[in-house]
């Protein structure tokens, strides 16, 4: 039986495409997952779409990195009313940065869990937030 994932970090999609294509950071965002680690819906979806664009099969991603497989301690997490809630109200801090839903959902999420968020994204370190963000490069 698998211990339950108790995460230590929420990934957005940047990150985790940054795993996948062993770019820099990649060693940790590795290191979050081997620990457990969450990326919500939101992020998930985009993780997919770039990887289509690129002529990739999102349905061998799928069986590598989701839960249920033996090594994986990545938690996909439904986007709720909470987390909407949150990503709404952070327009104000990022509209100036451009930040994405994705991003503001993967930042609710971590918000929500009370977790640092990990991103590839620089202007994030602009902003002043009650979460820590840590930019993976």
């Amino acid at each position: 039986m698998n211990d339950p994932i108790r995460p230590t970090s929420v990934l957005d999609a940047s990150a985790l495409l940054a795993f996948i294509y062993h770019e820099r950071g990649a060693d940790i965002v590795a290191n979050a997952i081997a620990n457990g680690c969450l990326i919500g819906t939101v992020n998930w979806a985009e993780v997919l779409a770039k990887l289509v664009i690129a002529g990739g099969d999102p349905q061998e991603v799928t069986a590598m990195a989701l839960p249920g497989g033996p090594s994986t301690r990545l938690e996909l997490v439904t986007f709720d009313d909470e987390q909407a809630r949150e990503s709404g109200r952070l327009i104000r801090k990022t509209r100036s940065l451009g930040l994405s839903l994705a991003d503001r959902a993967a930042i609710a999420l971590a918000q929500v869990r009370h977790l640092p968020v990990l991103t590839t994204d620089r202007a994030w370190r602009s902003l002043h937030l009650p979460i820590k963000i840590e930019v993976i490069r």
